[in-house]
């Protein structure tokens, strides 16, 4: 029998709480491979399994669980009947069977009884597959840095063994943190952050601003790219779109140069906290890296953030560029992130931005405008558009101001 095995490590640590996120995994593994024909996943001691049928190709089946959080690694298995009385005899046949075909100078064995009522140690199984495969082949164990490694696994009733392993993202099931709301400019640093909650069990709602009138639509569609990317990571993601532009023109019109940018971020953390209220997220989440920008010194960070009542989550606030590129590169959204597009971030952008703003300061400032009316404005005319993985039919902007 063809499956494969995932195993688990952060959920192993939840004592009473595992049986709950084990299930959570299961049921997100099931939806994630619904589409391949794959229904059966079962939850083992231990571990999961999960078997598809004969026709369908292992790559998009490992493609697919490489990104399911809450997965250590996983490998494709091969299931053989365990015989309670300790006889080896038909697992040496089909791990003798299977490494006749691949090219190794040295291997080694490695086991794991789940039932500690089984006749035979893991030291025994290993001397007795080790003997074997030495005696088929003529190669030689090594311990240390193996060509091969046979990975077996003794069950109560069943055993299974493999010949590779597959790292999966780690981290926790998505949805078993609840849900936060991450602005998504389009750069680098936003998809990262979001990632980063969702590898901690968050579902993410996405929150975009664009400029328009003023600007094309480019940031629009860069950031449906990268929403699209990022839900092979949730299944399905909510996007909602803000039109900026008027807003920041009246800001413009009303307030110092240098204070703009903080005024623009403040209204966009109260525009986002009543879509975030509307979502019934707990939190707010920002790509904020400290210092790297004139609106993320310490005290701007800290200006912006008392614009809204919900937490406000900084999940790269002590990364690097360098390291953040890195996490973007792995993840898969680097490439769209670079590309060129008419940001709301960069329109009326001050030639010299406070770097040190008082909050007292921009409070006077924002009496000069109805800012409940601002937020209203952007409500109204809010675009949302849903995503899917497996990818659906392409979802058009509804509006649901």
């Amino acid at each position: 029998m063809r499956c494969a095995i995932i195993h688990y490590h952060e959920l192993a640590l939840k004592g009473r709480n595992r049986p709950y996120f084990q299930n959570r995994l299961v049921r997100h593994l099931r939806l994630v491979l619904k589409d391949l024909g794959i229904r059966r996943v079962d939850a083992l001691p231990g571990r999961i399994r999960v078997i598809w049928p004969e026709e369908v190709p292992w790559d998009p089946v490992k493609t697919r669980l490489a990104r399911v959080f809450g997965v250590a690694h996983f490998s494709l298995a091969h299931g053989i009947p365990l015989s309670p009385d300790g006889n080896l005899d038909e697992i040496k046949t089909a791990i003798g069977a299977a490494v006749g075909t691949l090219s190794f100078e040295t291997f080694r064995v490695s086991t794991k009884r789940a039932d500690k009522r089984y006749p035979l140690t893991s030291l025994d199984v290993d001397r007795a597959i080790g003997a074997h495969v030495c005696a088929m082949t003529g190669k030689r164990v090594s311990l240390g840095t193996p060509d091969l490694t046979i990975d077996l696994e003794l069950l109560t009733r069943d055993a299974y063994f493999s010949l590779g392993r597959e790292h999966g993202p780690g981290g926790l099931p998505v949805g078993v943190s609840g849900k936060v709301a991450c602005l998504l400019s389009g750069g680098i640093d936003s998809p990262v952050a979001a990632y980063r909650m969702m590898k901690r069990g968050c579902r993410a709602v996405f929150v975009h601003f664009h400029g328009r009138p003023y600007v094309s639509r480019a940031s629009e569609e860069k950031v449906r790219e990268l929403v699209s990317l990022l839900t092979q990571y949730q299944i399905y993601s909510r996007l909602y779109l803000v039109p900026f532009g008027d807003i920041q023109r009246q800001i413009v019109l009303g307030a110092p140069s240098p204070f703009r940018i903080v005024l623009y971020r403040r209204m966009m953390m109260r525009i986002a906290e009543e879509l975030a209220r509307k979502e019934r997220c707990w939190g707010l989440v920002t790509g904020d890296s400290l210092g790297q920008v004139a609106s993320q010194t310490p005290e701007n960070l800290s200006v912006v953030e008392e614009a809204a009542q919900l937490p406000v989550l900084r999940p790269l606030i002590g990364m690097d560029k360098l390291e953040i590129t890195q996490q973007a590169e792995r993840i898969g959204t680097f490439e769209t992130s670079i590309e060129p597009d008419e940001d709301c971030c960069r329109l009326f952008v001050p030639r010299h931005p406070a770097i040190r703003a008082n909050l007292d300061h921009v409070r006077k400032i924002e009496r000069e405008f109805d800012l409940g009316a601002l937020v209203k404005q952007a409500l109204e005319q809010v675009g949302l558009v849903e995503a899917h993985f497996p990818p659906r039919k392409a979802t058009p902007t509804v509006a649901v101001g």
